[in-house]
């Protein structure tokens, strides 16, 4: 289990991500009504901390992107080395027994998962970073649309 330490860690990134306060779980966990307009209650109906709605700020959406950058993604690949290296050291712990193949077997599906892992953060982070200028994008064009379009009461 982790430590107050990284239980504290993990909220602080969870309010950088949600832009709202996020309260912990688990049995010490305070407990209370539902957030006003948050039928669901102060976690939020649709993700751990979220606010109750998909509206996110350019500059809330760069925020999660970078904490991505600069602290999910170092600290999923330290882990993940971590693990490897003691893995290993496991592995060479047991040689010719068939744990040491049973650890090969667990520490190669843990690096396929940790590659699927970074891979994952790795577009949500470039979808964070491109989804504002999607929008402008789209509302520029769409504006184009009817400024360029002509009705056929034009003219009369």
């Amino acid at each position: 289990m982790s430590g107050d330490g990284e239980q504290v860690s993990d909220l602080q990134v969870g309010m950088r991500l949600n832009h709202v306060p996020v309260e912990p779980s688990g049995p010490t966990a305070p407990t209370g009504p539902a957030a006003p307009g948050n039928p669901k209650g102060p976690m939020g109906p649709f993700v751990p901390g979220g606010s109750g709605d998909f509206a996110s700020t350019p500059a809330q959406k760069k925020a999660a992107a970078n904490t991505i950058e600069t602290e999910l993604e170092p600290n999923t690949k330290k882990a993940a080395e971590h693990a490897d290296t003691d893995t290993g050291t496991a592995q060479k712990g047991f040689d010719g027994w068939e744990t040491a193949a049973g650890l090969k077997k667990v520490a190669d599906t843990w690096d396929q998962q940790v590659k699927t892992l970074m891979g994952r953060l790795a577009a949500e982070k470039t979808s964070l970073r491109g989804a504002s200028g999607l929008f402008t994008s789209n509302d520029t064009g769409i504006g184009t649309q009817f400024l360029t379009t002509k009705s056929k009461l034009n003219g009369l």
